[in-house]
């Protein structure tokens, strides 16, 4: 089986949904994640709190640095993942599916690259 990033995507200065709109969401997601524990497929998976939160930490010429906020100066900024596995990539975009109708946003499907062989 190999696994796949499901990274939920949304634009930082969106609407912010309602309580009740809120609630919706999270009882969505939270059927979303019952049925890939059901099947086995669910790694791990969470939420993000705000791209304000964020430090990046680098290096340069071997001193490491660190600044506020996301390394990417971008609309759209991650919001959440699931790690899961799947046997191909239609059933990762399958999962995808339902994860993009459940929490309302973009979900982008990445492959793991393979370990390599020692």
């Amino acid at each position: 089986m190999t696994q796949y990033l499901l990274s939920v995507w949304g634009t930082e200065n969106a609407e912010i949904p309602s309580d009740d709109e809120m609630a919706k969401i999270y009882a969505d997601v939270d059927v979303v994640n019952q049925a890939l524990k059901a099947e086995g497929a669910m790694v791990f998976g969470g939420g993000l709190h705000p791209v304000d939160t964020a430090t990046v930490v680098r290096v340069k010429d071997g001193e490491v640095s660190t600044t506020d906020g996301p390394f990417a100066e971008t609309k759209e900024q991650l919001g959440g993942f699931w790690i899961i596995e799947a046997p191909d990539l239609d059933a990762a975009l399958e999962w995808a599916a339902k994860a993009t109708i459940a929490c309302r946003a973009p979900v982008e499907v990445r492959p793991f690259q393979d370990e390599p062989e020692a």
